[in-house]
């Protein structure tokens, strides 16, 4: 269901790899190309903050967009740019961290 209120919803890790494993949504993460290369989620599409409104046309429009960040606070921001835009957008708890702390993989370039 799309959330169509500005506030984005913030999903757990656990939801979120579900719907990425189901193919019903993206994993977007939105830090600088420093962190990035620092670890991310493997499969997660790059897009700084910074670039989100630039590159908004090549993010899938068919599926949920998942912000992530290093702790939440740009996931925060770009999913509501992302909600603004018409898209289905939320944001990961606790970003990049709580997915490391969860166990799961994080691939670094």
């Amino acid at each position: 269901m799309t959330n169509t209120a500005n506030e984005p919803e913030r999903i757990l890790v656990d939801q979120a790899r579900a719907q990425l494993a189901s193919g019903e949504a993206v994993l977007v993460d939105v830090r600088d190309a420093a962190a990035w290369r620092e670890g991310h989620a493997p499969g997660a599409l790059h897009v700084p903050i910074d670039e989100l409104a630039a590159q908004l046309a090549q993010l899938p429009s068919d599926v949920r967009v998942i912000a992530t960040c290093g702790g939440g606070t740009r996931g925060v921001r770009a999913a509501r740019e992302l909600l603004a835009s018409g898209r289905d957008a939320v944001v990961l708890q606790g970003g990049m961290r709580a997915w490391a702390a969860a166990g799961h993989a994080v691939e670094a370039d």
